[in-house]
């Protein structure tokens, strides 16, 4: 497992990675077992309802705890699993996911994050949280993975 990378690093991790950027989405703190990851809620993310779409919160919140993963213990991680409850309809201007470790393991690290959506004004609310499991692969077996 290679070391923790910096903030900027994280972000060519997350452009790297052709969904988020089909999502807009930003990572906009990273370090010490955290992150926070943005994106602004569009007409096309939202459902039936003009609410934001349960699929776009259980993205946002499922890279946000693989981050704060990798800000405890650096590349090579893999999400194993996770849990969403939606607490309430997702709608405003931007949607955060902020994720923390819980634990970190040699080979399995808990997270947990809080999914909210802000508003105009700056008012958060929150609308879903997660808890996640996430494992520590081989770097070098990852490559394979991309090519399964």
């Amino acid at each position: 497992m290679s070391g923790v990378p910096d903030l900027a690093a994280a972000r060519e991790v997350l452009r790297a990675q052709p969904f988020s950027t089909l999502l807009g989405a930003r990572l906009v703190a990273f370090g010490e077992g955290a992150a926070t990851l943005e994106l602004d809620i569009r007409d096309d993310l939202r459902q039936q309802y003009g609410f934001v779409h349960g699929g776009v919160l259980a993205y946002a919140a499922d890279n946000a705890l693989t981050f704060a993963a990798g800000a405890a213990a650096g590349q090579g991680l893999i999400t194993s699993g996770f849990t969403i409850d939606y607490l309430r309809p997702a709608r405003g201007d931007v949607l955060r996911a902020r994720a923390r470790v819980v634990r970190a393991g040699r080979t399995r690290i808990v997270c947990r994050c809080d999914v909210s959506t802000v508003d105009g004004v700056g008012v958060e609310t929150p609308c879903a949280v997660a808890q996640g499991t996430i494992s520590v692969i081989d770097p070098v077996g990852a490559a394979g993975l991309r090519e399964a």
